[in-house]
């Protein structure tokens, strides 16, 4: 909005009195801090992926948030899309027998975007595109899946960045289903591909389309969930009460995971 008012740092804005949630949006390094603060007086607070840059900072907001006070949410906008949320329903409701394989693909033009930004900064961006848009993907596979990894080999390049660009996943989840992940972040389009291979059905997201494959036919997958977005779905949880689909919880399992892939491409 053009009257918007501007402040220069952040105890400015929170000294002015007038506000009852905020939305962070600065890089990962400054989360912990900030979150911190604004909950601190009586904010409520939703806050851009990563939620912290350290595990123990991640435990920490988790713990605070569990003693009650103001809502804290993060922003994984995939868990309000309508065809995440349908393929989370059909996976977890068993018909289709049980996982065996998930095979994700993620690419966009992302390196050529973040020369001189706080993205190709490994201090303020760890986990470059994994750790950053790579983040959702991995939040997804749990959210759909319900299911957690147990062992991980990855490897990873920077492609001449200071943060890692293109990362490979193969790894191994709850109940003996493979996993193989790919992140390619220097491509010259957006693409996202998601795809659950249970016993008795394939289902698949493809080019922003859900679809179900069965003895050799692929087929659309109607009668889709409502969908809605963070933003929205915060103002639910503050105006209605809704329940807080991408509480602080949720920010654990993608930060483990995350510095697992990395400590394998390390070593």
């Amino acid at each position: 909005a053009r009257d918007a008012q501007v402040f220069g740092d952040v105890p400015s804005l929170l000294e002015s009195g007038e506000l009852d949630a905020v939305i962070i949006c600065t890089p990962t390094l400054f989360h912990f801090e900030q979150v911190q603060a604004c909950r601190r007086r009586g904010l409520h607070v939703l806050c851009e992926k990563p939620l912290a840059d350290t595990r123990e900072r991640i435990l920490g907001l988790i713990e605070e948030s569990r003693r009650g006070g103001p809502v804290l949410s993060v922003s994984y906008q995939r868990r309000f899309d309508p065809i995440y949320r349908t393929l989370r329903r059909e996976v977890l409701s068993g018909r289709w027998g049980p996982v065996r394989s998930v095979t994700t693909h993620n690419s966009e033009r992302w390196q050529q975007t973040i020369a001189g930004t706080w993205r190709d900064d490994p201090r303020l961006n760890p986990g470059g595109f994994l750790g950053d848009a790579g983040s959702h993907k991995i939040d997804m596979l749990f959210f759909v899946t319900g299911l957690r990894p147990l062992e991980v080999f990855a490897h990873s390049d920077a492609r001449g960045s200071h943060v890692e660009i293109v990362t490979t996943v193969s790894g191994l989840l709850t109940g003996g289903v493979a996993l193989s992940m790919n992140f390619v972040g220097n491509a010259q389009h957006w693409r996202e591909d998601f795809h659950i291979h249970s016993a008795e059905a394939d289902l698949m997201i493809r080019e922003g389309s859900l679809s179900i494959g069965r003895d050799n036919r692929v087929e659309p997958l109607t009668n889709l969930e409502l969908g809605s977005s963070p933003d929205a779905a915060f103002l639910d949880i503050l105006t209605a009460g809704a329940p807080n689909e991408a509480s602080a919880e949720c920010a654990l399992p993608v930060f483990d995971f995350t510095q697992a892939v990395a400590q394998s491409a390390r070593t």
